[in-house]
């Protein structure tokens, strides 16, 4: 029996934290146009993940983040591909957001992060970070 071998993609995702909220982006494009995420993208041969998540932001919102930290890594099997995300806790530096690449976007909180639909590896990482905005709150 031969064995199919499935695709794999390696991504950096920014929760972009500004207060007691996050920032998400809905995708406009692709098997989950309309479906919501954070912000990034692939990591680029020779580039650090860092490297690669300040890059993607820059490209995807016009704007420079600083990445405050790690939060966690998902692996993800979706039905073409297997996803590794590296997630990370970040905060705007300069510059004003513009969507680039995303149908729309929305500033979330604890109460309301919940009201879109998130893509699957994405919506796993929403305890930590409603934990993050619930009880680490900055900017305020």
């Amino acid at each position: 029996m031969l064995l199919k071998k499935i695709k794999h993609i390696e991504v950096v995702a920014a929760a972009i934290r500004d207060g007691d909220h996050v920032f998400a982006t809905q995708r406009g494009y692709g098997d989950f146009k309309d479906w919501w995420e954070f912000p990034g993208g692939k990591i680029e041969p020779g580039e650090t993940r860092e490297e690669a998540l300040v890059r993607e932001i820059r490209e995807e919102l016009s704007v420079d983040i600083l990445i405050d930290r790690f939060l966690r890594t998902v692996e993800w099997d979706y039905p073409a591909f297997h996803l590794t995300l590296h997630c990370y806790l970040c905060s705007l530096a300069s510059g004003s957001i513009r969507l680039n690449e995303h149908e729309a976007a929305r500033w979330l909180d604890a109460e309301s992060i919940r009201s879109v639909k998130w893509l699957p590896a994405d919506d796993s990482l929403l305890p930590i970070i409603t934990n993050e905005i619930k009880h680490n709150k900055i900017n305020q």
